[in-house]
């Protein structure tokens, strides 16, 4: 696993016995390593109805994974059936931190924050995106993003192809 992943074995290790959350990077990677979708992690209700599914993501539906000891929560809010786009919801606590700088092999990321600030870096460059504020990237850019505020940032992430 370590080799395919190419995490080390003491972190994996950590992973697993739940002492640790992996990063977004390292999370894809270790799904890359057991050949299954990232989506998988995420959990969401049953209770949408079947005539609707394939367009619509109710809010009781939304599936739902958080990191950082719960201090960053990402949402879906796209249909799985539609892998060409994917929106998301991220809710940063203060000093939340996305982690190492990450990318995507094709397309691009915009957003919308909704309310608090977003401290992002694209490529070594530091940007500071405010309420009300949005932001376009291609998602080959190495990306990090955190809350330096002392309230939640609330933020609409889009990404085109889906990467979760």
């Amino acid at each position: 696993m370590a080799e395919r992943s190419g995490l080390s074995v003491g972190m994996l290790s950590q992973v697993e016995r739940g002492l640790i959350t992996p990063s977004i990077k390292s999370m894809r990677a270790i799904c890359d390593a057991l050949e299954m979708p990232v989506k998988w992690l995420f959990e969401g209700s049953s209770t949408q109805s079947d005539d609707d599914i394939e367009f619509v993501v109710r809010r009781s539906s939304r599936r739902d994974i958080s990191y950082e000891d719960g201090a960053i929560l990402k949402e879906i809010l796209t249909p799985d059936t539609q892998p060409k786009i994917q929106m998301l919801r991220f809710v940063l606590e203060s000093g939340a931190d996305s982690g190492e700088p990450y990318s995507n092999a094709e397309g691009g990321k915009c957003g919308l924050v909704l309310r608090g600030t977003l401290e992002l870096q694209l490529n070594g460059r530091k940007m500071t995106i405010r309420e009300g504020d949005s932001f376009a990237f291609p998602a080959q850019a190495m990306v990090r993003f955190w809350n330096e505020g002392q309230q939640p940032c609330e933020v609409i992430w889009v990404v085109a192809p889906a990467t979760v």
